[in-house]
């Protein structure tokens, strides 16, 4: 499985926050064809709007034209069934349940975020990588 999944802090970077270094290495996976869920851009959206007071025609704008080069994953009944699963075995938060059940989804090997366990590995085929560090 050569697909990799981002999480929202990853995509986040991309456009906020005042460290370099992360912002190149989110931009680099943002160009690299990754499978985005539609949890991840709901909150992106939302932490963008509320932090960053960001104008939503810009917003939403720049989320299509990057959407463009991303594989996007919606949220289904299927998803938030197998988000209740992972939750219960690995004891995630809620939005994290959804984003690793929607990479499980997706065919993906790595998950990318700053958030979640490095290292682990989810149902022996979805590694999460701390993308930092």
């Amino acid at each position: 499985m050569n697909r990799f999944a981002l999480d929202s802090n990853v995509v986040i970077y991309n456009h906020a926050g005042n460290d370099p270094r992360k912002r190149s290495i989110s931009r680099k996976f943002l160009r690299s064809n990754p499978v985005i869920s539609s949890q991840v851009l709901s909150e992106y959206l939302n932490y963008m709007k509320n932090k960053y007071k960001a104008e939503k025609r810009k917003l939403i704008r720049t989320c299509a034209r990057w959407l463009r080069r991303c594989i996007f994953q919606p949220v289904s009944r299927s998803t938030v069934e197998l988000a209740s699963r992972l939750i219960d075995k690995y004891d995630f938060q809620l939005f994290d349940g959804i984003i690793v059940a929607s990479a499980l989804e997706a065919n993906c090997g790595v998950l990318y975020s700053e958030d979640m366990q490095h290292g682990q590995v989810i149902e022996a085929s979805l590694k999460i990588v701390n993308p930092y560090i």
